[in-house]
């Protein structure tokens, strides 16, 4: 499809508009560019994965070493919370909650799509921009504002939300339940409707600048598998946010207007509550219709970010391109189908669960294809083992080892006995959380110096990869162990039941593992804000790279390329091709005769 004329017309006027003078106001605050706007994103982005991280620090100790006084506890909660340095067990189920919120939608949602399809959704289909700058300015502003309203639910007298990050009622419908039932609630539901209409702004944006603005000669088969990750997450996001959306509005309803959605036959102290005949399953299967779907919106980009630094880093065509395709297309619809595993024990009707254990079992199936297609493009490569790529390799090891318990967790008979016990948290933070993870830390070594005109410290990535990997499973894969054994999830301390005693040191060395991680993030902290001012200086296309980005001058110009847009002539993953001189063919290098295009053209 050649969309190269209307492109440039339509942006000719964008263009015209940007050769004067800005102020630090409109460049760096207000800005409509694509890359400013992914380095906001990011730097928000890590700011509240550093809170969230805290948190969980605070209930590692707890948990690692119940009734022990720590004066960190203390001096971050004060007085209310933290007395004698142990954590309240109200502020440890209101930890448990805004951590979890935080990591999912404000670190691997906001911050991993935010800023990557920003950056590269513009630069790699060859486009000067995104379809609206004005719009993409108010996703990112919505975000701000969304995690201001978050953080600002820590500081008020009831303290902040606690009826679990997917704040099931009647938890979180009844503003008398618990101390996080009141005002935090209220504040986290208005926080999450902030942070849809971002996700919604974006994604919208996302979609129609890779259909209409593709530069000549970006047919969809010839677009990195990063862009087609951030199709699909986008697409995923705009179809299923709204629906949380719904299920906010109807739980406010329940809080403040008296109508009853979502409770029924509760009694608070004796007494009846007034409302009746609504159901909490309701809330459940609202929610995690956003809920699946979000994971692999949180998924979907890591993966694709794989895609490319492993490609680039092996020297090597990605391999089965097509399949790669096929499996995020796969996915995408497949996660749309597969909620009803999340509520196996709901008292869900046995025929509709097995249904829904074999849609789970079949998604296994497209994550497979892509686990086995990275591994056979690594295999007799000519591997260059920077910074980004340990990232990304330690991505598909966790993404596997993840998938394995998520088999278990698919089947209904399985799952019973291990629902809403540590395995759970395991399983999702090794598939979910910590690829996730490992797949942004790659994105940032990786394309840090398109951001930021310069590199990281290269010694430092390689301390932080290892401690970070070595850390991460001596935290989540013990938790399988102590899920097996029975131990539930979200308890305060488990000190009050004598089976779990034998299991004390398990906890202990989980805790271990959590602090050091949690303290080599601040070797990457450090390493990215040191870089941002003092990294050497980085030439044009440092790792060799195919895609269009690297053809971009190296001064950040609004517009991306001087004069006119590039024209692609073949697929991104021409690395190492017999009879070429060097191991690299950017895509605007035209086809010789008789050469054949990787992408199927």
């Amino acid at each position: 499809m050649d969309n190269h004329g209307h492109t440039e017309h339509a942006l000719e006027h964008a263009h015209a508009d940007h050769h004067h003078e800005e102020s630090f106001i409109t460049k760096y605050i207000f800005s409509m560019d694509h890359k400013v706007i992914a380095r906001q994103f990011l730097i928000t982005a890590v700011f509240m994965a550093l809170v969230g991280m805290v948190m969980s620090t605070l209930f590692r100790l707890q948990l690692g070493w119940p009734g022990q006084k720590f004066w960190l506890i203390e001096f971050l909660l004060g007085d209310k919370w933290g007395k004698d340095g142990i954590v309240d067990p109200n502020m440890y189920l209101a930890l448990v909650t805004i951590h979890g919120t935080i990591m999912v939608f404000f670190l691997l949602t906001g911050g991993l799509s935010g800023t990557f399809s920003n950056l590269l959704i513009p630069y790699q289909v060859g486009a000067r921009d995104m379809a609206s700058g004005f719009l993409n300015m108010l996703s990112f502003w919505f975000f701000f504002v969304s995690s201001v309203v978050m953080l600002s639910s820590l500081f008020i007298e009831g303290g902040p939300a606690s009826a679990g990050w997917t704040v099931y009622p009647p938890l979180s419908a009844l503003p008398q339940a618990i101390p996080g039932s009141g005002l935090g609630m209220t504040l986290w539901l208005v926080s999450i409707t902030l942070f849809v209409i971002s996700a919604l702004l974006g994604g919208l944006n996302y979609i129609i600048t890779i259909f209409n603005l593709r530069t000549k000669g970006m047919s969809m088969t010839r677009m990195p598998l990063t862009v087609w990750a951030f199709l699909v997450t986008a697409i995923l996001g705009v179809l299923s946010f709204p629906v949380l959306v719904s299920a906010v509005v109807l739980l406010l309803m329940d809080r403040s207007f008296g109508t009853s959605f979502y409770l029924s036959d509760i009694y608070i102290g004796g007494q009846a509550l007034e409302q009746s005949g609504g159901s909490p399953i309701l809330y459940q299967h609202l929610f995690w219709f956003l809920g699946h779907p979000e994971v692999y919106i949180v998924l979907l980009p890591a993966l694709g970010i794989a895609s490319e630094v492993i490609s680039t880093n092996a020297r090597k065509p990605i391999f089965g391109y097509r399949a790669m395709i096929g499996s995020i297309l796969a996915i995408g619809f497949l996660s749309f189908i597969v909620w009803g595993h999340h509520m196996f024990i709901t008292g869900m009707n046995p025929f509709l669960g097995s249904v829904f254990v074999f849609t789970t079992l079949l998604i296994a199936i497209p994550s497979a294809v892509k686990a086995f297609n990275y591994i056979t493009t690594l295999w007799k490569g000519n591997i260059k083992f920077t910074p980004a790529m340990l990232f990304a390799i330690g991505l598909v090891s966790t993404f596997v080892t993840g998938g394995v318990t998520g088999i278990i967790l698919a089947d209904s008979a399985l799952d019973v006995p291990v629902h809403d016990t540590y395995f759970v948290v395991g399983h999702f933070h090794i598939v979910m959380g910590l690829s996730a993870v490992l797949g942004m830390f790659a994105g940032v070594y990786h394309w840090f110096p398109k951001l930021f005109l310069r590199h990281m410290n290269k010694k430092m990535g390689y301390l932080h990869f290892w401690l970070t990997f070595i850390c991460a499973y001596g935290v989540f894969f013990p938790m399988h162990f102590l899920g097996l054994a029975g131990v539930p999830r979200r308890y305060y301390t488990n000190s009050a039941f004598p089976m779990f005693d034998h299991l004390v040191n398990i906890n202990v060395m989980i805790s271990t593992f959590a602090i050091i991680g949690a303290l080599a993030q601040f070797i990457f902290v450090f390493n990215f804000f040191y870089s941002i001012f003092r990294g050497t200086k980085s030439e044009k296309n440092p790792w060799h790279g195919n895609t269009l980005e690297w053809t971009t001058p190296m001064a950040h110009t609004h517009g991306n390329w001087p004069g006119a847009l590039p024209v692609v002539y073949r697929w991104p993953y021409d690395y190492s091709k017999p009879g070429k001189q060097l191991d690299y063919v950017p895509q605007t290098v035209p086809l010789e005769e008789g050469e054949v295009d990787g992408g199927g053209h």
